[in-house]
């Protein structure tokens, strides 16, 4: 038997799933979960112009400038596929250089941006950028987000839904269920973003974020949720993992057994 301490070796990738795959995945979690909000799907391109080959793509109109929060509610709840460039999106914002379309502003690198609001002094809120998952800038010119239910990106390049933190922990079980990882994921705290799509994008790892004041904002995400992003391999992984831990009675919402309860009876069922 191997040390407890000897690193856990890297877990074989499954093979990229189809749109469809995908998109029945997605049909699954949305029941199984209960989700209030469509699961979506990002991706990134080299060049705008295949970007606007993407069936029923939309594009923010001329002179509006939105914050990728903004336009994921969008896509999570109006059903949109929605393709930016750097030149839809909020000026000296984190917005493009998390995503790679472009390079982190300078005053956001330097901190004077944020000092004197998210942070007392400029080390700190240069700090705060310094430390930030992001795609790195120079290869993409482009961003599409649209509802795995569509089938439009073929593949995405990452799997995202908004989630209560019962939901979210059930969805974890299910990762876990028949190859575990123990899950480590960021906080960045303001500019959370980095944590979901920045840091999923860039790492191609699943990853959980807290979601930030400028989400809660300007994206109108929900006071109990949170937001998950993984490959879509993971993805599957994932809500098949759901599928079993439901045959063993393990199901989204929880059955309440009181605190009053001695558990015995409740864990017999699953425990013997």
């Amino acid at each position: 038997m191997p040390d407890s301490l000897d690193p856990i070796p890297p877990r074989q990738p499954m093979p990229t799933p189809t749109a469809a795959e995908i998109k029945d995945t997605a049909e699954a979690l949305t029941e199984m979960l209960r989700l209030r909000t469509l699961p979506f799907g990002m991706k990134l391109f080299e060049d705008a112009a295949e970007m606007d080959k993407v069936p029923g793509l939309r594009k923010p109109g001329q002179g509006l400038h939105f914050t990728t929060c903004q336009l994921v509610t969008q896509v999570r709840t109006a059903g949109f596929t929605l393709g930016v460039v750097r030149d839809n999106l909020r000026p000296n914002a984190s917005c493009g250089a998390n995503i790679g379309l472009e390079p982190v502003p300078e005053g956001l690198a330097s901190g004077e941006h944020m000092t004197g609001v998210w942070f007392e002094n400029r080390e700190a809120a240069a700090a705060h950028q310094a430390q930030m998952p992001r795609v790195p800038a120079g290869r993409y010119s482009g961003l599409c987000a649209s509802p795995l239910r569509s089938g439009r990106l073929d593949p995405p390049d990452i799997c995202l839904f908004y989630a209560t933190p019962g939901q979210m922990i059930l969805f974890v079980n299910g990762l876990q269920y028949r190859s575990y990882k123990r899950y480590d994921f960021t906080i960045t705290g303001e500019s959370a973003c980095a944590d979901s799509w920045g840091r999923a994008l860039s790492t191609r790892e699943t990853s959980l974020s807290i979601p930030c004041y400028a989400e809660r904002r300007y994206g109108g995400v929900a006071d109990d949720e949170l937001l998950m992003a993984c490959p879509p391999d993971e993805f599957v992984r994932g809500v098949d993992g759901l599928k079993a831990l439901a045959k063993n009675g393990l199901r989204y919402p929880y059955p309440p057994y009181g605190a009053f309860a001695d558990p015995a009876a409740g864990m017999s069922k699953s425990y013997g």
